[in-house]
């Protein structure tokens, strides 16, 4: 019988991006085996991207509700299934419950909450021997104190030429050089590059022929608006496409620019070239993962901090960066 598992996945769209290197990885070291993910319900259509996913498994339950009830149902349902072994990817004791009530004989994770019980495969959390998010999620699918691989495996989200059609279709969007924007962060304003630096940016593309497309949530449509504001030529799309819309979209860009968000992680996804701006966050610990991206960032002392809002009121980490030194960038790509 082949191997079955069950991944709890991340709640965050650059998160459960990241994760499908995981993914890739235990599809290379068990070919047949069967990989199911739990996780929140705007992560389907994401899910549906990834190859190396049989089921997406809804997990009802808000993001930040404890949901024991939820939870135990689910995991009852799922013991049908008989996997032989889960993966826990967030550190919260809730996210342990499933697994456990699931009767899932492995159960991996990172020691985190007082999980003892809930898992039985704890493994220690070496910040200097796993810097980065992704190898922090490819060593739970390997032994403990297994070597790494020396380049993780890339993530790629799927947009055939059929989906992409339509929804650029659907969008009234134009084939043709076109610049894409991603001027949100859900994390906070110490990750957003101003919207009058992006609208520099989208100035020098346009001038050249270029579309300009802007995307994100309907909390971005703010900034959008100003980016935006007297070029009527310009598509403001926040709010207006779904995730899997988002991914066929980006995968028609000629050039994605973005603060790092999940729509950054997605743009590198779908292998298209990116320039990542990062202020409060750490290039070190949630890159990019695509050799056609780049990345942004001053390197203050101050920095990173990881802070949703400047603590010193300045962020001049992010007021410093200028948009030449993104044009800059984005003409090596």
């Amino acid at each position: 019988m082949a191997l079955q598992i069950l991944i709890v996945g991340p709640a965050w769209v650059g998160d459960m991006v990241m994760a499908q290197s995981l993914f890739m990885l235990l599809r290379q070291k068990y070919p047949g085996a069967m990989l199911d993910v739990l996780a929140p319900a705007w992560s389907v259509p994401l899910l549906a991207r990834m190859p190396e996913v049989r089921h997406a498994i809804e997990l009802p339950a808000k993001h930040g509700e404890f949901g024991w009830g939820i939870r135990r149902r689910i995991g009852v349902q799922l013991r049908a299934q008989r996997y032989n072994w889960a993966l826990v990817l967030p550190i919260t004791w809730k996210s342990a419950l499933v697994p456990f009530f699931a009767n899932i004989p492995k159960r991996s994770g990172f020691r985190g909450e007082l999980r003892y019980g809930l898992l039985n495969d704890i493994h220690t959390l070496d910040k200097q021997r796993l810097p980065m998010m992704v190898q922090r999620y490819l060593a739970l699918g390997l032994a403990q104190h297994a070597p790494l691989p020396a380049i993780p495996p890339m993530p790629r989200l799927s947009a055939s030429a059929v989906s992409r059609a339509q929804t650029l279709t659907k969008l009234g969007l134009s084939l043709g050089p076109a610049l894409a924007l991603c001027p949100g962060a859900e994390y906070g304003p110490a990750k957003r590059w101003p919207a009058a630096y992006f609208r520099v940016v989208a100035e020098a593309y346009a001038a050249r022929g270029w579309h300009i497309w802007i995307l994100g949530s309907t909390k971005d449509a703010e900034v959008a608006a100003e980016i935006a504001r007297d070029h009527a030529a310009w598509r403001n799309l926040t709010g207006a496409t779904t995730l899997a819309e988002a991914v066929d979209v980006l995968s028609a860009a000629s050039l994605v620019i973005s603060n790092d968000s999940g729509l950054m992680h997605v743009a590198a996804a779908v292998d298209v070239p990116v320039v990542a701006v990062y202020g409060s966050s750490d290039i070190r610990y949630t890159p990019p993962l695509s050799t056609r991206a780049r990345v942004v960032s001053l390197g203050l002392s101050c920095s990173p901090c990881f802070k949703k809002v400047c603590p010193f009121g300045h962020y001049r980490c992010l007021q410093d960066l200028t948009p030449e030194r993104v044009l800059q960038e984005s003409a090596i790509l």
